[in-house]
C-alpha cells in the first residue's frame, strides 16, 4: 500500500496593490503568481523591482519598445520576458543572478558549466 502523500496545489494568483514591506517583495516565488505593484516614473519601477536579493527572472509588458530595452538592460536579473509570460526553451542560456545562483545552463552559454578548457603547449624539441 502507498502511503498517503498531500499534495497542495496554488491556482493562478495576482496580487495588486503591493507595496516593498511585503513578504512577496523580499522573497523567492516560485509558482503562479504575480505581485502588481504601483509607480509613477520608470525610475521608481526599476528600483521596485530591482529592490531584492533575488536575481532569477523579470518580466515586462508594455507596447513601447524604447521603454522595453530601456527596462531591459536596467534590469537586475539574468532573464527577461518581454511581452511574454514563459521564457524558458532550450536554446537560451537558464539562469539568474545575485542570490539566484550564478551561471548558466542549456544553450551554448550552459556548455562552459559541463566542460573543462585545457591549454597544452609543446616546446619545440631539439634533435
Amino acid at each position: 500500500m502507498l502511503p498517503y502523500i498531500l499534495c497542495l496545489t496554488v491556482d493562478r494568483t495576482v496580487l495588486r496593490d503591493m507595496t516593498s514591506g511585503m513578504l512577496i517583495s523580499s522573497e523567492e516565488t516560485f509558482g503562479p503568481v504575480a505581485a502588481v505593484y504601483r509607480f509613477e516614473t520608470e525610475e521608481e519601477a526599476i528600483k521596485l523591482a530591482n529592490d531584492t536579493p533575488y536575481g532569477l527572472a523579470s518580466y515586462l509588458f508594455t507596447s513601447d519598445s524604447a521603454r522595453s530595452w530601456r527596462f531591459s538592460s536596467d534590469l537586475e536579473t539574468g532573464m527577461v520576458g518581454i511581452n511574454v509570460g514563459l521564457i524558458s526553451t532550450e536554446v537560451a542560456p537558464f539562469g539568474g543572478i545575485k542570490e539566484s545562483g550564478l551561471g548558466r545552463e542549456g544553450g551554448s552559454a550552459g556548455i562552459g558549466t559541463t566542460s573543462c578548457s585545457l591549454f597544452f603547449l609543446f616546446p619545440e624539441v631539439q634533435s
